[in-house]
């Protein structure tokens, strides 16, 4: 039990100790994930208001961003360089969505590139089903260690170490930080209050949660193949849109180190947007283009 109630601060504790069962869901480990979960149905009794909503979907966009491009493109796939502390804000920004470490995302996502869809992977629906492709891995002991041995380029950079060991600083600095905005403007006469924003901020998160995990389970059974890939990745036009163009993932499958995932003109990719901007400010350099024969 209090191994458990230590990880909740600590994510690197315990990391030595081999997993005896590496299916088994330590549900004391994960209160804090399942209360978000929980904190949403208070939505009734805090109500809506302009201002929540505004938040919740501010908060969803920055925070895939943090996802898509840093988690993803930037530690994962270095399909982009860029200064030290950009990159540093980068890793902040996708802590912030709850969803562990860029070290733990990172190391994670580089073995599922590895043996995509074979019984390695541990969040293939092939082999394991759809709810554990989608949110079963992700709570399962088996998946909780950071992987360093993989991400060894990260693993040099203290500030990455130390975000990662303590993943859950800086979402809960968020939520304080969004309780404490409502409180602040509901006292100023605006539309909202505390626990409003603090519950909406719980909403944006639980929906990029499962946004975000649907890479994972969704876009390995439904949508199109243009390439056939040794995987069962596919492209999903719709989910492309939620997941800040994520959704192109049979082309990134096909062509994993490119930093734009749509590779057609009509294929929309706002994380591209987005670094496209960046690099235009001088911010993020240089982005790895994708090969001629693709783009058009």
């Amino acid at each position: 039990m209090m191994g458990s109630l230590r990880r909740w601060l600590d994510s690197h504790h315990g990391a030595g100790l081999a997993v005896a069962e590496p299916q088994r869901i330590d549900v004391l480990r994960l209160l804090p994930f399942i209360g978000v979960h929980l904190a949403c149905l208070a939505v009734p009794l805090v109500g809506i208001s302009p201002t929540a909503v505004v938040l919740a979907v501010v908060l969803y966009v920055v925070r895939m961003f943090g996802i898509t491009a840093g988690y993803h493109r930037h530690f994962s796939h270095r399909a982009f360089s860029c200064p030290r502390w950009v990159s540093f804000l980068l890793a902040v920004l996708g802590g912030s969505a709850g969803q562990r470490g860029a070290l733990w995302w990172a190391a994670h996502h580089r073995h599922h590139h590895r043996h995509s869809d074979e019984a390695a992977d541990l969040h293939t629906p092939r082999h394991h089903g759809f709810w554990w492709s989608h949110l079963g891995w992700f709570l399962a002991d088996g998946a909780y260690r950071t992987r360093l041995e993989l991400v060894p380029d990260l693993a040099k950079r203290p500030e990455l170490v130390w975000l990662d060991r303590f993943d859950a600083v800086v979402p809960t600095v968020l939520a304080a930080a969004c309780g404490g905005l409502g409180w602040w403007l509901g006292a100023h006469g605006w539309d909202t209050s505390g626990a409003q924003l603090l519950v909406w901020f719980c909403v944006s998160t639980v929906v990029l949660a499962h946004a975000t995990f649907s890479v994972n389970s969704i876009m390995h059974l439904w949508g199109t193949r243009p390439f056939p890939t040794r995987d069962d990745s596919r492209n999903n036009a719709l989910l492309a849109v939620l997941v800040l163009g994520e959704g192109w993932h049979n082309n990134h499958h096909h062509h994993q180190g490119s930093v734009r995932q749509g590779f057609r003109w009509w294929q929309v990719d706002p994380t591209w947007y987005g670094l496209l901007v960046l690099s235009w400010l001088g911010l993020v350099h240089p982005l790895r283009p994708l090969p001629a024969a693709l783009h058009r």
